[in-house]
């Protein structure tokens, strides 16, 4: 492996020139190569880049020189967006990008995780911005395997703390990429199985994991918090893993309704395009969050069974008709399905907290949802129901017989 590394720098050079220049020296001080792609929309910059805007702006079949003209910066960023993901795909499919770096404000931020985002796990990515504020940072994040590095001050003109804080990204880019292996050499072992879980289904997973690993497969947990179970779809759709036992697949409905776990609407769509064998549980797609940090909030936070997890964070449950609407969801989603499918549900509560004698639990309601899923899957979609809880060990059994039974046929 070369100890030489080719990293990508994303900026603008119209505005922080001096700045994405001292980088470049930095890491290149570091025994690197460091090319500068820039992103510059509103002037002709005064200093050189590697990669000019001008061949973005070319390569997403448009003129620099009318985007800088126009001055319309929505569609101008998008343009570059489009050009820089084709750019730094071409630079992958060539083997000339070890990892990549962007330093600017919002904007920047915005543009840099987007590109990144084409690249595949295990490349080595930076944003370094002053505007890493909570909102953003959803935004940013995605599912990337991306560092934010919060920059405490504006990259505005030059004094001591900028430069030590250039120093210091071209120290985190550099050393990511002088420690990462080759992103192709990425194996996991056959058979590979992703699992999903959260702090609600803790012993079901915890009881997965084991029985699974008793049987010879290797176990990848992944909490469904709405960015670790997108990553895990990620992961999927470049090819890593096997199988999946999806307990918590409530990242689609939380998208339906805008939940704090929200996945996207993307979700359970790689496993279902690879055809691996799927296997599904219901845990909380009857309930979600109802507390002061939940969008809609004015929807969920004044109905009248709440349990109270902590100062924050509050749990509801789904009317009966928002369970109805998520099941077609779900429906339309399995039936596109390329491989084996089958879902199961316990009668007796979908977490630990809908067990019997809490007050979220309802199994009359819960039927809702798995009524209209019925009436609405193709029928080589199996479905089973078990008389127990989703936290009882008989469940946690039942989901690795049906999985392990199904990996085998296949």
């Amino acid at each position: 492996m070369s100890l030489r590394k080719q990293i990508i720098i994303l900026g603008t050079l119209d505005t922080k020139g001096e700045h994405l220049h001292l980088l470049k020296k930095k890491i290149e001080a570091r025994g690197h190569t460091a090319l500068i792609l820039d992103l510059s929309m509103g002037a002709v910059p005064a200093l050189p880049a590697d990669i000019p805007a001008a061949e973005i702006a070319r390569v997403a079949g448009h003129s620099i020189e009318k985007l800088i003209a126009e001055r319309n910066r929505s569609v101008s960023t998008d343009i570059m967006i489009t050009g820089a993901q084709q750019k730094v795909l071409e630079l992958l499919s060539g083997k000339k990008i070890d990892g990549i770096v962007a330093m600017g404000g919002a904007s920047m931020a915005l543009i840099a995780s987007r590109v990144m985002a084409k690249l595949p796990f295990g490349i080595p990515k930076v944003i370094a911005t002053p505007a890493a504020m909570p909102t953003y940072i959803s935004e940013w994040f995605g599912a990337l395997d991306v560092v934010i590095m919060q920059v405490i001050m504006e990259f505005a003109g030059m004094n001591n703390l900028v430069t030590a804080v250039i120093a210091q990204v071209a120290g985190a880019i550099s050393g990511m990429a002088e420690e990462a292996s080759d992103h192709t050499s990425l194996k996991l072992p056959y058979p590979s199985i992703a699992i999903t879980q959260m702090g609600f289904n803790e012993g079901c997973a915890v009881e997965v994991k084991r029985l699974l690993e008793e049987k010879g497969y290797n176990v990848y947990p992944f909490h469904a918090n709405g960015i670790s179970d997108r990553s895990m779809e990620r992961l999927i759709a470049q090819g890593f893993l096997d199988g999946l036992i999806d307990i918590v697949p409530a990242g689609l409905i939380e998208e339906l309704f805008q939940g704090n776990r929200a996945a996207g609407m993307e979700r359970l769509g790689a496993p279902i395009e690879r055809g691996m064998p799927l296997v599904l549980a219901p845990c909380t797609l009857n309930t979600t969050g109802a507390g002061p940090t939940r969008r809609m909030k004015e929807r969920f936070i004044n109905r009248p069974l709440r349990l109270q997890i902590d100062e924050i964070r509050f749990m509801t449950r789904y009317e009966p008709d928002e369970m109805r609407q998520g099941a077609r969801l779900y429906a339309e989603k399995l039936n596109r399905a390329k491989g084996p499918v089958k879902f199961l549900f316990p009668l007796r509560g979908w977490s630990s907290i809908d067990k019997p004698g809490s007050v979220l639990y309802n199994p009359e309601e819960d039927r809702a949802f798995v009524d209209e899923l019925k009436a609405h899957l193709k029928p080589e979609i199996q479905i089973e129901e078990l008389d127990c809880n989703l936290e009882d060990p008989e469940f946690a059994r039942a989901l690795v017989e049906s999985f392990d039974e199904m990996f085998r046929r296949r």
